[in-house]
């Protein structure tokens, strides 16, 4: 995964891989902040010609430190975050079941986010 920078697109809502100036990989989250502050990824997409690259386990990594600077949670709703955080349990705290309640009921909410 050489040369790619991970920058963090808050105003957008998204984590991104870059490479050569070009965005290669992503995760669509939203900040929430009631009952707690929390980073929900909602999807993780990697372009098809760089998959199998590393770079969608780099993004979900980098959410987590991110998440930890910040002093929030992740609450993850991303099929991949899950199962990315299931594998690193050592580098990701416990999804908080209120959080992830909440951060579920406000996707429902704002459908036209993602």
């Amino acid at each position: 995964m050489s040369d790619i920078e991970i920058r963090d697109d808050r105003s957008a809502g998204r984590l991104e891989a870059v490479e050569g100036g070009a965005v290669v990989g992503r995760i669509e989250y939203f900040v929430l902040e009631r009952p707690g502050r929390a980073l929900v990824p909602v999807h993780t997409i990697v372009e098809p010609a760089h998959e199998d690259r590393g770079i969608a386990g780099s993004l979900a990594r980098e959410l987590y430190a991110i998440a930890g600077r910040e002093g929030a949670a992740v609450a993850p709703l991303c099929p991949y975050v899950v199962k990315w955080a299931e594998r690193h349990r050592d580098e990701t705290p416990a999804a908080d079941p209120e959080l992830l309640g909440a951060a579920r009921e406000w996707l429902a909410a704002h459908p036209e986010r993602f």
